[in-house]
């Protein structure tokens, strides 16, 4: 979000979501859809190419500046208590009770991150083939997976030549075009800057675009689908999607932006766009966002998920639409802290920390499985009433149709310490983790970081993996309630293995960041709940067939499907593997060069390979 010392005095401006664009930019052009929302795309914005980033001046942490304060939100955008009736009445109904009864999962890595210049730190990041690259405010660094450094710390402002550092990163892995996605914001120009890696190394060259809009886009939050990157923010630019097909290349690439329907928020935006992630793409559906309402607030009649479509078309902007298509209520929850930012009780001051309330946290991950795709989504909520705070998870399910039910839904706060600021995501079998800041006050653990999670298997709305802690804080922050804005939970391209980044604090209260990964199949070490037997693929062109080898269990239900990088199934078989081995070829011919998916499973799971077509 914004930061104070380059943006004193500052007050948002704050639109309702159904709002239109006070004004487009010169050379938009605009249309009214069906649906009566103003649509504009921007002419093609040139990419530029830049790095390596390897060969970027190096930063050092004594070279960093000062670090500065960012924009505490505006106390007048915060959503108020309107309804005294609102659920629950105490103790949150969704609370898990039972113990975690699964063995612990000790961390793979944890390392440090960068600190980084600006307060909070805004860390996030992603895993690729070989790499993490974290970004916090406002440089980012490369990471070998053991934690050593690949690369020195490079300013993000060094990425884009000429732009300044104003922050807000995001780092996405696109993993089914292999490749590295870097943005942040530039207040001059309200712009938002991109950077799209050349190659799956991420301290190689980068093609960089920079878009303006009309009003500023504070917090934006990204996602990868098959058809664009799409973003939101606090902002009227509710739903924006960038052509990531021509980006890929560095070719000039268009910009579509126009605003969700009308909703409940509050105030302070943060809908959240699907992030394809897992071995495939989706198929070829509508990019899904989702929206917290409480019932707290007026004119909600129920604490719930509201989710919208939007239905991109490059070749006719002007059919381009974002619509309301489902509302999902949820067990009762509570996001009042009271009326301000200073929410989070620590140990040894009576200064509070925000807890980044009344919103979703980032990420809306998306998985796809044979059958279904799951999407996980989480809040903090206050657990007992009196301001305890807890992580409220959700895995809402589909039947890859777009039919959205709550699958899944629990309130994880094992004992009366504060847990918040929380990022989740599933693994490739269906396995959860989950990454949070904790305090304890009465028992002086100071604001770290810590990890649960659990198996598919699992009875639902449990996290059975004992609590985890990645790092312990050393004190507290006083003076000043700014924490976090957000952490992240990344996928590995292994399928299995969770990256996940946050900020805690030092002996003296200072923004500190750590990088942790953890497992759930692996058994590291452990002699009890050892991991699943895992089947086997293996896929390869012989001539103009593409040939594929399955072991696993036997069954006789399999299903062999060729997919596109749209996520549509261009190719499909009915397989039986009764001795628990299958061969089989596809042709391939008609199919156009580029990155395919092969995919043999069934409901209970499945095993994927990509391809690349010449």
């Amino acid at each position: 979000m914004l930061r104070l010392l380059t943006l004193a005095g500052l007050a948002l401006t704050v639109y309702p979501l159904a709002a239109q664009f006070p004004a487009t930019l010169p050379g938009d052009r605009t249309w009214v859809n069906a649906h009566g929302q103003q649509i504009a795309i921007s002419p093609p914005v040139a990419a530029r190419s830049v790095g390596p980033l390897r060969d970027l001046p190096a930063l050092e942490d004594l070279d960093l500046p000062v670090a500065e304060r960012k924009l505490t939100r505006n106390i007048q955008v915060q959503r108020a208590v309107e309804n005294l009736d609102a659920l629950p009445k105490g103790e949150d109904p969704a609370l898990q009770r039972s113990a975690a009864s699964r063995l612990s999962r000790q961390p793979l890595v944890s390392f440090a991150g960068q600190n980084g210049s600006g307060i909070p730190p805004d860390p996030t990041g992603s895993a690729g083939p070989d790499h993490y690259l974290q970004c916090v405010n406002t440089s980012c660094r490369p990471y070998t997976k053991t934690g050593a450094s690949a690369g020195s710390t490079f300013s993000l402002a060094s990425i884009w030549p000429g732009s300044t550092n104003d922050g807000d990163p995001i780092v996405l892995y696109d993993r089914h075009a292999d490749r590295w996605f870097i943005s942040q914001f530039q207040v001059s120009g309200n712009e938002i800057l991109f950077a799209v890696s050349q190659t799956n190394d991420p301290t190689g060259d980068y093609y960089t675009y920079s878009w303006s809009f009309s009003q500023f886009p504070d917090y934006p939050k990204f996602s990868i689908w098959w058809d664009g990157y799409y973003m939101t923010s606090n902002s009227t630019h509710t739903a924006v999607v960038f052509e990531r097909e021509k980006m890929l290349q560095g070719l000039p690439a268009q910009r579509i932006q126009l605003s969700a329907p009308s909703a409940a928020n509050a105030g302070f935006r943060s809908v959240l766009p699907a992030d394809a992630d897992g071995d495939l793409p989706p198929n070829g559906t509508p990019c899904y966002f989702f929206n917290l309402e409480d019932d707290a607030w007026g004119g909600v009649p129920d604490d719930r998920i509201k989710i919208y479509e939007m239905t991109t078309d490059w070749a006719t902007p002007s059919n381009t639409q974002v619509v309301q298509s489902q509302t999902l209520n949820t067990d009762p929850f509570d996001t009042n802290f009271g009326f301000g930012f200073s929410n989070i009780s620590q140990p040894g001051t009576s200064d509070k920390l925000d807890a980044v309330s009344q919103i979703l946290y980032f990420r809306a991950q998306h998985v796809r499985f044979v059958g279904h795709s799951s999407v996980l989504l989480c809040h903090v909520v206050d657990v007992n009433g009196g301001n305890r705070a807890g992580i409220r998870w959700y895995e809402l399910r589909d039947a890859n149709d777009g039919n959205f039910s709550i699958h899944q839904q629990g309130t994880w706060s094992p004992d009366n310490g504060n847990r918040w600021m929380a990022s989740i995501a599933m693994d490739n079998q269906g396995n959860i983790g989950m990454g949070y800041c904790h305090t304890n006050p009465s028992t002086t653990v100071y604001p770290g970081l810590r990890y649960t999670g659990r198996y598919a298997s699992d009875p639902l709305g449990l996290m059975t993996v004992p609590e985890q802690t990645i790092i312990d804080g050393g004190g507290s922050q006083t003076g000043f309630n700014r924490y976090g804005d957000y952490s992240h939970t990344a996928l590995d391209p292994n399928g299995t293995t969770f990256w996940f980044t946050g900020e805690y604090l030092s002996a003296s209260g200072q923004p500190r960041t750590r990088i942790a990964s953890f497992d759930l199949v692996a058994t590291v070490g452990l002699d009890g709940d050892a991991a699943l037997p895992q089947a086997s693929l293996n896929a390869w062109l012989d001539g103009t067939d593409l040939r594929v080898q399955y072991m696993g269990a036997p069954d006789d239900g399999l299903v062999a499907d060729v997919i596109g990088m749209d996520g549509r199934i261009v190719s499909s078989l009915q397989v039986s593997a009764p001795a628990g081995s299958w061969q089989g070829r596809f042709p391939t011919e008609g199919l156009a060069s580029g990155v395919y998916f092969v995919r043999v499973g069934n409901t209970a799971g499945q095993k994927v390979q990509r391809i690349v077509l010449p």
